[in-house]
């Protein structure tokens, strides 16, 4: 169903790409989106499939995943509250290059190419703010890649969790350095390219340094500014 109520939970609301426009533009911006509640385990789209929208994460999780040719899946990143997705099939009318599963229900609100694409023409401001927010994501893969080839298993795990918690306390507050990993030990060495063995080993070694605490899935920085110095990012 169109969304017609502009409040500030919205899902424009909550992206920073939108965030910089007058109430007036952000309501143009609300009156062209749909809302759908998804279940966990249930796709948003399918890789290979035609884009033709942009998608907003209003609540819940997302992964996005890449199979190989060997069958076997890749989880390329985690898409939590205000992110959004679909950008770039959507922007070049091509095909998704990923799948989009609910790994924690909630709602996808979703723009139409037909509908979103007259908005950026007409709206200067709309279209260079979204211009850099694509360009800020592609530098963000980038450095992923780059990450992933150059950088040690315990660099690239340093880095993926404050990743994750940079994402995850916007949504709780920031009251406490705590994140849950939301996948399955396999998945998650996948996403930083190694093997179950070592990620375990990584996360023991950075608990017994007193840097994290792990509970189940449960990870409590201890130590923010040790994490930040083996991640070799400046806080």
């Amino acid at each position: 169903m169109k969304c017609n109520a502009c409040h500030k939970n919205s899902c424009v609301r909550q992206v920073p790409v939108f965030l910089a426009l007058p109430d007036h533009e952000l309501h143009k911006v609300e009156s062209i989106i749909e809302s759908r509640f998804y279940t966990k385990g249930s796709l948003v789209f399918r890789e290979g499939e035609q884009s033709d929208s942009l998608f907003v994460v209003n609540n819940g999780l997302i992964k996005l995943t890449q199979t190989s040719k060997e069958g076997k899946q890749h989880i390329l990143r985690f898409l939590f509250p205000g992110d959004y997705f679909g950008q770039f099939a959507l922007l070049h009318n091509k095909h998704h290059y990923a799948t989009a599963e609910v790994v924690e229900s909630g709602s996808i609100c979703r723009m139409r190419r037909e509908d979103f694409m007259p908005l950026l023409a007409s709206n200067a401001d709309l279209a260079f703010s979204f211009l850099m927010s694509v360009s800020e994501q592609l530098q963000q893969a980038d450095e992923l890649a780059g990450a992933l080839h150059i950088f040690e298993a315990e660099k690239r795990l340093a880095r993926l969790l404050l990743h994750l918690y940079s994402k995850q306390s916007l949504l709780s507050g920031g009251e406490e350095y705590s994140l849950h990993l939301p996948a399955a030990k396999k998945e998650f060495a996948a996403m930083i390219g190694t093997t179950p063995e070592t990620l375990s080993r990584k996360l023991k070694k950075l608990e017994q340094m007193k840097i994290i605490r792990m509970n189940n899935r449960i990870v409590t920085i201890l130590d923010m500014l040790s994490l930040s110095q083996i991640a070799e990012i400046t806080v």
